[in-house]
């Protein structure tokens, strides 16, 4: 089974070429939506309650909240694994970015 890294930086492909690249939007989609921003879908995304929290529970409330709302909306992916990118930068200015790895059921 093959696994693929979820691209936060790639833009909007209103045709995906493949199967694999509208999962791999749909994931970005999800990761990238604010919870109670889509009008008539207000479960869809990720909670921003965990902001002001320390940076390791903080990450840890993400993580958790990846892997349940990616089973949610897009069950044809696994999430295989949640990291986060570091960067002098990014620890300054208090961001922390996903990084999520996952394959894709029925895929060999």
């Amino acid at each position: 089974m093959s696994e693929y890294l979820v691209n936060l930086k790639q833009g909007i492909d209103f045709a995906p070429s493949s199967e694999i690249a509208e999962i791999l939007q749909n994931v970005r989609t999800i990761l990238t939506t604010r919870l109670g921003s889509v009008p008539l879908e207000r479960d869809f995304g990720l909670s921003w309650e965990h902001i002001d929290q320390p940076i390791n529970v903080a990450r840890a409330l993400m993580k958790a909240e990846i892997i349940e709302a990616v089973e949610r909306f897009e069950p044809r992916a696994i999430v295989e694994a949640v990291s986060f990118d570091e960067s002098v930068e990014d620890g300054q200015d208090g961001l922390t970015r996903p990084r999520v790895t996952i394959s894709i059921k029925g895929e060999a």
